[in-house]
């Protein structure tokens, strides 16, 4: 599955799917970089490093003077396309999934802050409870603590 599948952002706002393809553009790996890693530095481990299985990385680092890491190296230059793509795809469904489970209301991962179209901006709302002015993003009220009523 590619990241531009729909199974991905199918229920996200256009807000997410922005947010979604930025995170994904910095988690992804190159398929070609992964192979290339795989067939000189196979020997190393620095292709399992890449793809983030460090265990496997550091087996291939102590055994590296066997000669077996280098023939597994070679022979894994052939699997890395298939690997990046598992990997890619696991990347995808995380950051979907975590966008997903956190409803932003507007707020990006830079901006904390929500942001709202001309003419949309919210006015001082008041708590039901206790009167105090509260933030129009808030769930409960800073000072009494109760629920704000929905509007």
């Amino acid at each position: 599955m590619l990241p531009s599948d729909p199974i991905y952002t199918a229920t996200m706002t256009d807000q997410q799917r922005t947010w979604f393809y930025a995170e994904y553009e910095q988690a992804r790996k190159d398929e070609m970089v992964g192979v290339l890693l795989a067939l000189f530095l196979g020997s190393f481990g620095i292709h399992k490093f890449y793809l983030h299985q460090n265990n496997s990385g550091v087996l291939y680092l102590v055994f590296f003077w066997t000669g077996i890491p280098a023939f597994l190296g070679f022979v894994e230059c052939f699997l890395m396309p298939g690997r990046v793509r598992d990997y890619n795809a696991s990347q995808a469904s995380f950051i979907a999934g975590q966008i997903l489970a956190h409803p932003t209301n507007g707020a990006t991962p830079t901006d904390p802050k929500p942001f709202y179209s001309a003419g949309s901006i919210p006015t001082t709302q008041f708590c039901a409870a206790c009167g105090q002015t509260i933030d129009p993003t808030a769930i409960f009220c800073p000072h009494c603590g109760a629920a704000r009523s929905a509007i």
